[in-house]
């Protein structure tokens, strides 16, 4: 248990930043899900479609640090190489 209010402070700004990086977390699962479901459908327009917008999602997770700027790009990466080869 926190005894000084500095440490009771930082206890409280954990709780408050741990929620906006969950919430951060699930938006980009959620966008990297929907092209996932538009790939497995087979659906080349919709699969563009939810990669246009799940890409800046990652990119802006990485910049938020929820994820490593890595992990962003290599989900980017193999997300793009996907849908390409469902656009040929």
């Amino acid at each position: 248990m926190a005894n000084t209010s500095s440490a009771k402070k930082a206890t409280r700004k954990i709780v408050r930043r741990a929620a906006i990086n969950k919430n951060r977390r699930s938006r980009v699962r959620t966008y990297v899900r929907q092209v996932e479901e538009a790939l497995a459908s087979g659906d080349k327009a919709a699969a563009q479609a939810a990669f246009k917008i799940a890409e800046p999602e990652l990119m802006r997770a990485a910049t938020k640090g929820v994820i490593h700027k890595n992990t962003a790009s290599r989900k980017v990466s193999r997300l793009a190489q996907r849908v390409k080869v469902l656009s040929a």
